[in-house]
């Protein structure tokens, strides 16, 4: 029986190598969110807090670009080699939406 195309693209999972160096980077992003906290109870000036933001922001994106790369190798290119390139290709826009909003 032919899997579905939710099935097929629902099977990727991030392996344990991978999820080393997310976790890795989410660690740096809960670092950089717990220093803008302390930035605003120390009264930091803005300028530095939004410096602050933005590092974390870029941190965040390094993870997103991890678990896309993930995505396209273990999830979209089986379902393309199984025939479900229109779906890829339209949960692929979304995905790419989603993380430039």
């Amino acid at each position: 029986m032919e899997k579905n195309t939710l099935e097929v693209l629902n099977e990727a999972f991030v392996p344990d190598e991978r999820k080393q160096a997310i976790r890795g980077r989410l660690k740096r992003v809960r670092g950089q969110v717990d220093g803008l906290e302390r930035m605003l109870d120390k009264n930091r000036p803005c300028v530095e807090i939004l410096t602050q933001v933005a590092a974390a922001q870029q941190a965040l994106r390094g993870v997103g670009k991890l678990v896309v790369r993930n995505y396209l190798e273990r999830c979209a290119l089986s379902a393309i080699k199984s025939g479900h390139e229109e779906e890829v290709f339209d949960e692929l826009m979304n995905i790419v939406f989603k993380l430039t909003r």
